[in-house]
C-alpha cells in the first residue's frame, strides 16, 4: 500500500512538472518599424498583442527598430525572432547584395502581406512636378539602413539622380517635422497608403505625390529588381492630392529565424491570417492580408511551419520556396 502511494505521488509530481513546462510559452521578440508613424510598427505591435492574447505556444513583444535592413540583420544576429521587412530587402539579404556584403541564410519567409508603394511627397504648391525636378533639392531618403533608403537609392540611381540630390537620413517622425518646417523639399516613404507618416504632414501642409514613369520601372526590372510592381494611388488619399498618381511598390513580408520550431511558426502563421480584423484596428492596411496572396512576391524560402499551414489550407507552395 505504501509503495502504491509513493508511485502515485511520483506520478503526480511528474504530471505537475510536465504541466508547468507545457504552460510556459516561447518568448518572441518582434522587430517592427521606426516608430508610431510606421505602418510596420502599428501592425507589428498589434500582431505581438494578438500572439500574447490568443497564442497557445508563444508570447511576443513588439519593439521599434531601424526598419527593414536592420530587421533582417537582427534576425541574423538572433536579436529578433520575427520581423517585418520589404520583399526587396529580403531579396538583397538572401543574395548578399546592395546593403548586404554577404548572403544572410538564417532568415525564412512566413508571408507577404500588403503592397507598399514608393511615395515621393512634396508640398501641393511645390514647383517639383517630375523625378528630374528633384535634382539639386533636399530629399529625405529614409532612416539610415532602412528599406526606404534601399528603395530610394535604386529608383533615384535608375533616374540618374542619386548623386544630384542632398540626401537626408531621417525617421518618419523626423521627416514629417523637417517637411512641415520647410527644411526639406521632398520626402520619400515606402509605405502602405494612406500612411500615418504622411498624414502627420498633410494635417498641417497639403501635399502631392510625384509619379514614377514607366521607363524607370522597365529599367529597374532590366537591372535585376524583379520585385517592383506598378501601383496607382487614388486622388484624395492625402489632403492636397487632386489626381491619381502612378508609382511602384514592394510587398511587406513577415519573416522569422530559421531555427524557430515548426510548431511555433505554424501558430504565428495561423494567428496572422485568422486575426486580420484585429490587426486592422491598428491600421486598415491589414485588411489587405489574404492567404490567397500570401506567396505573391515572396523572395525567401518559406519556414517549414508556414509551409505546413499553407498546405493544410489548400495553398500550393512552389518548389522554389522550399528549402
Amino acid at each position: 500500500m505504501r509503495r502504491s502511494l509513493v508511485v502515485i505521488a511520483v506520478l503526480a509530481c511528474v504530471a505537475f512538472v510536465g504541466a508547468s513546462w507545457a504552460s510556459q510559452k516561447v518568448d518572441l521578440t518582434v522587430y517592427t518599424g521606426s516608430g508610431p508613424g510606421s505602418v510596420y510598427f502599428a501592425v507589428g505591435s498589434m500582431l505581438a498583442k494578438v500572439l500574447n492574447d490568443k497564442g497557445q505556444l508563444v508570447s511576443a513583444k513588439g519593439v521599434t527598430s531601424g526598419a527593414s535592413v536592420a530587421n533582417i540583420r537582427a534576425i541574423d544576429k538572433g536579436d529578433a525572432h520575427l520581423a517585418i521587412a520589404q520583399n526587396d530587402v529580403t531579396y538583397y539579404a538572401w543574395k548578399g547584395i546592395v546593403r548586404f556584403k554577404e548572403p544572410i541564410k538564417t532568415v525564412r519567409g512566413i508571408a507577404t502581406m500588403w503592397p507598399e508603394p514608393l511615395q515621393i511627397v512634396v508640398r501641393a504648391d511645390s514647383p517639383i512636378r517630375t523625378l528630374q525636378d528633384l535634382a539639386g533639392k533636399r530629399v529625405v531618403v529614409g532612416a539610415a539602413g532602412s528599406g526606404v533608403e534601399a528603395a530610394a537609392s535604386a529608383i533615384l540611381k535608375a533616374a540618374g539622380l542619386w548623386d544630384k540630390i542632398t540626401k537626408i537620413n531621417q525617421s518618419f517622425e523626423e521627416a514629417a517635422q523637417s517637411f512641415t518646417l520647410g527644411q526639406v523639399d521632398a520626402n520619400i516613404a515606402v509605405i502602405a497608403y494612406p500612411a500615418p507618416a504622411i498624414n502627420m504632414i498633410d494635417v498641417q501642409v497639403p501635399v502631392r505625390l510625384i509619379p514614377i514613369p514607366d521607363e524607370i520601372v522597365k529599367k529597374l526590372h532590366a537591372e535585376g529588381y524583379p520585385f517592383y510592381v506598378k501601383v496607382r494611388i487614388p486622388k484624395g488619399t492625402y489632403k492636397g492630392m487632386d489626381s491619381d498618381v502612378e508609382t511602384i511598390a514592394v510587398k511587406s513580408t513577415l519573416v522569422c529565424h530559421k531555427d524557430l520550431s515548426p510548431e511555433v511558426v505554424y501558430e504565428v502563421t495561423k494567428m496572422l491570417f485568422i486575426n486580420t480584423e484585429e490587426l486592422a484596428k491598428a491600421h486598415q492596411v491589414a485588411n489587405q492580408i489574404k492567404i490567397s496572396e500570401a506567396l505573391e512576391g515572396m523572395q525567401l524560402p518559406l519556414h517549414p511551419g508556414a509551409i505546413k499551414f499553407y498546405e493544410e489550407n489548400g495553398i500550393k507552395v512552389p518548389a522554389e520556396l522550399r528549402m
